[in-house]
């Protein structure tokens, strides 16, 4: 039996003036399925991800998420967007509130729920991602990596069915990478359907459902993230540059099963080589 996608976005072009960032993408995302975008700079994750809640205005296409047609003009996107949160690469916290006050804040504007309420959903939220005891804490008063559980909690005391992530961790230093990536791995345990964006390759292998690789505006490739117990010796880890700067992740007999792509062979594998490299957590 087929089982309708949470989300299905088909032919979505963007276009920024004469720039054309997005081509014609398809994607479609089953419930509970945590799918990982990764790609070089400039080939349209982020956008995708906005688009998906029209944070951009797709150019043309379609995305339905639960049911709900984010692009027709009746839908009431502010109840819509409380089925599809979202988390920034920039934390985007209210700095002259506390962080119960961040996560209350949409519950009582946008949800309509009372302040009592919402201030006991809130707190539900920040235990969730190990911060309730900051809940009278400013952002100013808070490690970067507390300030985006924070977000993260704001996003799920709306009770989303879908999370969208757009590098969570990049602007983190990297001894408080580990704190996010947790939360993140409890929600995909909990059964969240989740789409991120992020470099953190050990991350997609051990936590994706699929991994999507983006190049110039497309979807290029997607397959199974290759699961691995333990590390490999260093000789068969990176037997080619493009494997050793961190994109072997898919499953199969090659990194990135290079005859299936849709450009050329040359230019694909220059573009890989320009991903940062596999973080080795």
């Amino acid at each position: 039996m087929t089982t309708t996608p949470i989300v299905e976005a088909r032919g979505i072009h963007k276009h920024f003036g004469h720039l054309h960032v997005l081509k014609g993408v398809d994607l479609s995302v089953a419930e509970r399925e945590l799918v990982f975008v990764i790609g070089p700079s400039g080939s349209g994750k982020s956008t995708l991800l906005r688009c998906l809640n029209r944070l951009e205005e797709p150019s043309s296409g379609s995305v339905i998420v639960d049911g709900i047609d984010m692009l027709d003009p009746r839908t009431d996107i502010n109840h819509a967007r409380q089925r599809i949160g979202m988390v920034f690469q920039s934390f985007n916290l209210y700095p002259h509130m506390t962080a119960l006050g961040n996560v209350t804040l949409a519950l009582r504007k946008v949800a309509g729920k009372s302040r009592g309420e919402a201030e006991a959903l809130g707190l539900a939220a920040l235990a969730r991602v190990g911060l309730a005891d900051r809940a009278g804490h400013t952002p100013g008063q808070l490690s970067g990596g507390q300030q985006q559980r924070v977000a993260i909690a704001r996003a799920i005391a709306l009770e989303p069915r879908v999370m969208l992530f757009d590098e969570p961790t990049s602007a983190l230093d990297p001894e408080l990478v580990g704190s996010v990536l947790e939360v993140m791995r409890a929600l995909r345990e909990s059964g969240m359907t989740m789409i991120v964006v992020s470099h953190e390759m050990g991350f997609a292998r051990n936590a994706a459902d699929r991994v999507v690789f983006m190049d110039h505006g497309l979807i290029v490739e997607q397959a199974r993230p290759r699961r691995s117990s333990r590390r490999r010796p260093r000789s068969a880890r990176a037997p080619s540059s493009a494997r050793s700067r961190g994109i072997d992740v898919f499953a199969g007999s090659t990194p990135l099963q290079w005859r299936s792509f849709s450009v050329p062979q040359a230019k694909m594998r220059d573009r890989c080589r320009a991903l940062p490299a596999m973080s080795a957590r």
